[in-house]
């Protein structure tokens, strides 16, 4: 019989992280491949991904609908009270043998206790890493459910099986999105040139080589009420920085309206700035080269510690999103002051000793991770080991 395997996309991270696995999924023929979209992904609003995967041929088995509007805490709640509902659901009629969960969105919570209680077994990406905002209890919450457990760094792997896991169910295997970079063509920039003439706000700026910026900022969910007072300041910096700017929106978590309208008076009170230009979404094949030839990568988006310290891109690390998460030297940590985020930006920019590290891995996890679903065996029943 066929090994049924069901992986959910919410986010536009996911596909990225989930590619090079999709892919080698879809071309095995003792696998039933069950992919299933939802929350960002089938919203307009942050950039539909469908398309990605039709070019991929993967057919999509299920669309999900459960966001609830409103980008506050009680609506992640309601959203989160939904997501439970449908993937049970969802689950009921797939019957997988195991629901691959990526990292640690807010949705995957409902996800995993779905899965849980309708006794199908959870494999888990990104698992044991430290953060903040909510996606720190979140992550963990998800390890305790899962039988299967795909940490991208050793020290996550060590986390893991602290956390009473059985360490033969731990494999650490590097981040997976590495994996498509590594298949890039990253010194190209033709692609995202053409790209933004389709896509996005703004003034369509030529990419050059380390003469723009990245900025990804989201909401931090456990500081609701500053996110604004946040985004401002990051703002203020951008605007005296004065370099060409290529601006990716913030996710749906809490608090992203208000980010976004930090970002809509920035733009009605700036019109003669013509300096950057925004987009809701960019995937991987884009977003690589643009990364790669960046000056430098500000915010508070994982990609900050992860792929620009593999693509040895300087990043400044705004705030605690993701703080206690592993770095590498590529990454200057500021607090929310125009000054602070302004100066390391300077800094980073002129930073000329910055080199390529493979902490979050060398491009090689997706194929292991493939292998090691397709042979994994193990009782319904976990059980802590101490």
């Amino acid at each position: 019989m066929k090994r049924k395997i069901c992986i959910i996309l919410t986010t536009r991270g996911n596909y990225g992280k989930t590619k090079n696995i999709l892919k080698l999924l879809n071309q095995d023929k003792n696998v039933e491949l069950q992919v299933v979209l939802g929350g960002m992904v089938v919203s307009e609003k942050y950039g539909r991904m469908e398309y990605l995967l039709e070019k991929m041929d993967i057919k999509v088995i299920k669309k999900v609908n459960f966001v609830v509007e409103g980008e506050s805490l009680n609506s992640m709640v309601k959203t989160s009270g939904l997501a439970i509902l449908e993937f049970g659901t969802v689950f009921q009629e797939l019957n997988p043998d195991l629901v691959l969960i990526v990292a640690d969105r807010f949705e995957c919570l409902p996800m995993a206790m779905a899965a849980a209680y309708l006794n199908i077994r959870i494999a888990h990406l990104e698992g044991g890493e430290v953060s903040g905002s909510i996606d720190e209890s979140v992550r963990h919450a998800i390890t305790k459910m899962a039988h299967l457990h795909f940490p991208a760094t050793k020290e996550a792997g060590e986390r893991i099986i602290k956390m009473g896991e059985d360490a033969s169910n731990v494999h650490v295997v590097g981040g997976t999105s590495m994996d498509v970079l590594n298949e890039l063509n990253l010194s190209d920039l033709t692609e995202f040139n053409e790209y933004q003439k389709n896509f996005g706000m703004g003034p369509i700026l030529y990419a050059k080589k380390k003469e723009y910026v990245i900025v990804i900022q989201h909401p931090v969910t456990t500081e609701y009420e500053d996110n604004l007072k946040h985004m401002k300041a990051t703002l203020s910096a951008i605007s005296k920085l004065d370099m060409n700017t290529f601006w990716i929106l913030p996710n749906m978590d809490a608090g992203s309206d208000a980010l976004n309208k930090a970002i809509r008076q920035y733009r009605e009170s700036n019109t003669k700035k013509l300096n950057i230009h925004y987009f809701k979404s960019l995937p991987i094949e884009i977003y690589g080269p643009l990364l790669s030839n960046s000056a430098c990568l500000i915010g508070n988006s994982s990609s900050g510690i992860r792929e620009s310290a593999f693509l040895g891109v300087p990043s400044v690390n705004i705030g605690t999103r993701q703080k206690g998460r592993v770095r590498a030297k590529n990454v200057i940590d500021v607090n929310y002051d125009e000054n602070e985020i302004l100066n390391a930006i300077k800094k980073q920019i002129l930073n000329k000793d910055i080199q390529r590290d493979f902490t979050f891995g060398d491009g090689s996890a997706c194929e292991k991770i493939y292998n090691i679903l397709l042979s994994f065996h193990s009782d319904i029943q976990k059980q802590i080991t101490y």
